[in-house]
């Protein structure tokens, strides 16, 4: 949608991106067949049907906003606000929305899928921390001592990613709790400036936190629902086993 509004051609999925898609597409056929096989658990797997198809539409909603800050930031030039003309102007507030759209979708989407894994695998997180996030749910794989192995996969990418997730985790948080991320860097540049003008933010280096936070959603997405599918698989033929 928003390659067309910038009069670009429609994404082609490829690479990762096509393969998480795939995985996620097969979870919720297998959602589904299984629910219809295990009646008494239908509205289970009807919810974790619905859960995954939101999760589908909320991973193509993130590239969109990282492909469109990047395509922005491209756009503007001027270190200096006051040197801007009013179209730089404009693209750089377009840059702005989009990468603040897109870091509170990165967090929005990792709680989503921390929200299905805890339901699916029966963490029980609740009763740690009623109010749990992504962080939460991969200690708790291994306080609660299950599927450790999937738990150890997610935290494995966490960590390889931890700088640039961390730098975004904060500017979200300041975002939401305190006041807007730009207007915390403009503050800044006031202070540092003797003659109050204002530089821009670093904005390669906040595209790249973006970009590899966008990096983690992915490759977690991929290795939850890949892992997620075998898991159904092996509980299917363990119970064909059993009839």
């Amino acid at each position: 949608m928003l390659r067309s509004l910038l009069g670009e051609p429609p994404r082609h999925n490829e690479g990762l991106l096509l393969q998480t898609f795939q995985e996620m597409e097969q979870a919720v056929q297998l959602f589904q067949v299984d629910g219809h096989i295990h009646r008494e658990h239908e509205k289970d797997y009807y919810k974790f049907q619905v859960w995954t198809l939101g999760i589908i539409s909320s991973l193509d909603e993130l590239e969109q906003c990282t492909y469109a800050a990047g395509h922005f930031r491209n756009l503007v030039h001027t270190k200096l606000m006051e040197d801007m003309g009013p179209q730089e102007k404009g693209d750089y507030a377009r840059y702005v929305y989009f990468y603040k759209d897109g870091f509170i979708r990165v967090f929005s989407l990792l709680d989503k899928l921390a929200t299905l894994l805890n339901e699916l695998y029966h963490l029980e997180t609740a009763k740690t921390k009623p109010h749990y996030s992504y962080f939460t749910i991969l200690r708790q794989f291994e306080y609660m001592k299950l599927y450790t192995d999937l738990g150890e996969k997610l935290l494995a990418i966490k960590e390889e990613h931890n700088e640039p997730l961390s730098n975004l985790r904060r500017r979200r948080n300041m975002e939401i709790h305190y006041m807007n991320a730009e207007m915390q860097d403009d503050l800044w540049q006031k202070h540092q400036s003797l003659h109050n003008k204002l530089e821009l933010e670093d904005l390669d280096k906040h595209l790249y936190d973006l970009t590899e936070s966008y990096l983690v959603v992915l490759k977690s997405l991929h290795t939850a629902f890949s892992y997620t599918n075998d898991y159904i698989g092996r509980q299917t033929c363990r119970n064909n086993m059993i009839k």
